[in-house]
């Protein structure tokens, strides 16, 4: 027995972004659009929600959303009430419409409803209807039903959830994506290669998640080195497809270890989510391996995901691939998590933190204190 979330309508494929403004006309004459730091980059799509009859609103997310941002975002639309909201940017852009959708329409504080450092309060309202546009193929953010929040107060990263903060409409066009820089594109890609490979091993897991899974990890690790080094455009499409399956099957099945870990350590050092991952990704499957036992699910699944790192990484060579793919990473700049800004002297604190993450429910393993504390000095 399970359940299975996601938009109402996904448009996939290049040239889709054009139908935009007629989509969000459908759900009135307002809209709301939520850009990253570089506005002229919306502006075709400012340009074409006014040509569609449109009253339009900006508001640029320039980092990682904070409490403090979405704060004062809706002191700044107070009375301002959106037919629709409209995310072009990353995940953080997305995240933050998500939480915008779903908060303008609410009246108490927007610390009431988030999880750990509020009392995760639910939605009076529905969110107002959602259409995001991801620009990198990485978070998956498009169909996921929370949105990832920092609290500098608390130095944590934590999430404002709700299952209808599902986008209405995910369009997902690679002719957005492709063409960032080289260090975007890499710890995107790991992290939508993560996304897809622990919600597989997710004690959550499901025969619709499975499914899903299944088919993207071995398109992910396939695509992702012409994805960095050469910037190919059918790479480009076959990852935009991986980061959407990577945000339906957390969405729906939890994740594990890597982002139990990553929010922590994002609060604390304030760094690049996706570059957290990418450096945490091979000392937790190298635990996984450790913990796993012979002749059971989960060791043939954790076999199967690696055999493939070791296929596309290390031409094959059993037991290789972990290896290889750190220094392929670290190779093209990926930091480690010392370089990130996390000291030895903090990785007992983020273990006992971490250990209470909603992401960290999904491991395939439970995690002592010690190993907890393993995995990060590997990934230093």
């Amino acid at each position: 027995m399970f359940s299975f979330s996601s938009p109402q309508t996904i448009h996939f494929g290049r040239g889709q972004s054009k139908q935009t403004s007629t989509l969000a006309k459908s759900f009135g004459n307002s809209a709301l659009l939520v850009h990253g730091a570089n506005a002229n980059r919306a502006e075709w799509l400012v340009t074409s929600c006014k040509e569609a009859g449109l009253s339009i609103k900006t508001i640029s997310c320039q980092n990682e959303p904070s409490l403090p941002d979405i704060q004062a975002a809706l002191v700044a639309f107070d009375g301002f009430r959106p037919a629709v909201v409209i995310a072009l940017g990353g995940g953080s852009v997305i995240d933050f419409a998500k939480a915008l959708a779903a908060l303008i329409p609410c009246s108490g504080p927007a610390a009431n409803y988030l999880e750990v450092v509020g009392d995760g309060r639910a939605l009076e309202h529905p969110p107002i209807p959602m259409i995001a546009l991801p620009t990198t193929a990485g978070t998956g953010a498009e169909v996921t039903k929370n949105a990832v929040i920092s609290v500098p107060e608390h130095g944590l990263k934590i999430s404002l959830r709700d299952q209808r903060m599902i986008p209405k409409i995910a369009i997902v066009d690679a002719g957005l994506m492709q063409g960032a820089p080289q260090d975007v594109t890499l710890a995107a890609g790991l992290d939508a290669v993560t996304q897809v490979i622990e919600p597989f091993l997710s004690v959550k897991s499901n025969p619709m998640t499975d499914a899903i899974c299944r088919a993207a990890i071995p398109v992910g690790l396939e695509v992702l080195r012409e994805v960095v080094e050469n910037d190919h455009p059918d790479s480009w499409d076959a990852m935009a497809w991986v980061s959407t399956c990577g945000g339906m099957a957390l969405a729906n099945a939890g994740l594990g270890a890597v982002h139990g870990f990553a929010g922590v350590i994002g609060g604390m050092t304030n760094t690049p989510h996706g570059e957290i991952c990418g450096t945490l990704l091979p000392a937790v499957l190298d635990s996984h391996m450790r913990k796993a036992e012979k002749n059971t699910n989960i060791h043939e699944r954790i076999s199967w995901v690696l055999g493939l790192v070791d296929t596309h990484f290390a031409n094959g060579r059993e037991g290789c691939g972990i290896v290889e793919l750190r220094r392929w990473s670290k190779g093209l700049g990926l930091r480690g998590l010392d370089d990130l800004g996390l000291s030895s002297e903090d990785h007992s604190s983020v273990a006992i933190a971490a250990a209470n993450a909603s992401s960290m429910k999904g491991n395939p393993f439970p995690l002592t204190h010690g190993e907890m504390v393993q995995i990060l000095e590997a990934a230093s």
